[in-house]
């Protein structure tokens, strides 16, 4: 019993996670005290939920209780002097009635600020991400490392160099205008991005997905959308999230096994979010500018969005989206899926020429990704023992629970 409440606590704390230090930052105008609050808040929770049970409002329950950490801490600072007069002058607006406000406020736009905060010029653009990863998404420093294919120690000194940097800068909370917005711009996008795939395709732990992270990227992006209506990335973004969000439901059976995209139930795809997809995909092109990443990819979205069935799909505009993709924002991920397109469109003989190429990049190496589309491909050219192989390393690979019993399922249908 106490393991599942914790498993419960785990899985709250993931969603109420970035909206309590969204919050704790606007109060104490400080990121990390702000996530150590919200941290307190959690060993409480874990302390006595398993006694007193699971409160009906789990998310105000941690925000009462942040906030109560919060005025101790000021109270204690209070009486140490010299100290206290140099907090003083960053909390003196802090009143009761302000934390009280943080529970019932609009939430988003804290997170928004929260963003525009982590994403500040004054960090390197992989310190900026890293953090907001952390922050909003409650990434683990090991998930954010598989995110980026760097080692986990590399993205620790990140996260605490950026942190003490915004401490010593002191860095506003709010959204920009004007220049500084449009500076802030790229790594928002970016960061909107990975909360978005995060919640897509969940690095590790028991679920394929985690919707509430899509459905959180997807309004912060509509959000920036409104601020910055002019710019052709932003509408792409949006469009890319409402297209791929339209299939979350089709994602996974009742049992909550994975449903891979040409399996899906292509009539139970949301029609509304395929069509304001499209919409904000148009608005992107009328900018009259070159396509960019983010629009390019929603574009190869759409191509599957506008198939009726998955023979219906036109690979090879997807392939020819690919390889404009892989001169916009080249990087080897882009390239492994290129040639998944590549080996659909003209044949798995093709496409595992490329795989092999692309086994000799070191960034590849630790990805589960690769061997699994080389087992496939293998599979599809009858090679079975060498197909299992592969699925079997790359289920070792991976950290997510369904996806592993995926591919074991994948790898012992070779031997039959």
């Amino acid at each position: 019993m106490t393991n599942d409440i914790h498993r419960t606590i785990d899985a709250i704390w993931r969603i109420e996670a970035a909206k309590l230090i969204a919050s704790l930052t606007r109060m104490m105008r400080d990121v990390s005290l702000a996530e150590d609050l919200a941290q307190d808040a959690l060993v409480i929770a874990l302390e006595k939920w398993p006694e007193l049970g699971i409160p009906d409002n789990p998310g105000a329950w941690l925000m009462t209780t942040a906030k109560r950490r919060a005025i101790d801490l000021i109270r204690r600072t209070k009486v140490r002097g010299q100290k206290y007069a140099e907090l003083s002058r960053q909390l003196e607006w802090v009143t009761e009635e302000d934390i009280d406000g943080a529970i019932d406020g609009e939430i988003g736009d804290d997170l928004l600020r929260l963003i525009f905060m982590t994403c500040h010029p004054s960090l390197s653009q992989e310190a900026r991400v890293a953090l907001t990863l952390r922050l909003l998404c409650g990434l683990s420093t090991n998930e954010i490392a598989r995110s980026f294919l760097v080692p986990e120690s590399t993205i620790a000194q990140r996260i605490v160099r950026a942190k003490r940097t915004l401490s010593a800068v002191k860095i506003p909370f709010e959204v920009p205008e004007g220049a500084e917005l449009k500076e802030r711009l790229s790594t928002v996008l970016e960061v909107i991005y990975l909360m978005f795939n995060e919640g897509y395709s969940a690095t590790s732990g028991e679920q394929w997905f985690k919707p509430v992270l899509c459905q959180e990227a997807l309004r912060l992006g509509r959000v920036l959308a409104e601020i910055a209506p002019s710019e052709p990335e932003v509408h792409g973004l949006v469009a890319l999230m409402e297209i791929q969000s339209s299939r979350l439901k089709t994602r996974v059976r009742p049992t909550g096994d994975p449903v891979l995209l040409m399996d899906q139930h292509r009539a139970q795809w949301d029609r509304l979010l395929i069509h304001r997809g499209l919409q904000a995909l148009e608005r992107s092109q009328r900018l009259g500018r070159t396509w960019g990443p983010y629009a390019l990819q929603a574009a190869i979205s759409a191509c599957h969005a506008q198939a009726p069935t998955p023979d219906d799909t036109n690979w090879t505009r997807i392939a020819a989206l690919y390889e404009a993709l892989s001169r916009v924002a080249p990087s080897p991920i882009v390239e492994l899926n290129r040639a998944v397109a590549i080996s659909m469109a003209f044949g798995p003989e093709y496409g595992l020429q490329l795989i092999d190429e692309l086994s000799q990049d070191q960034y590849l190496k630790d990805y589960h990704l690769l061997p699994s589309v080389r087992g496939e491909l293998l599979m599809k050219l009858g090679r079975k023992e060498e197909a299992r192989e592969a699925l079997l390393r790359a289920a070792a690979m991976t950290q997510n629970t369904r996806e592993q019993e995926l591919l074991m399922k994948k790898a012992a249908d070779c031997e039959q």
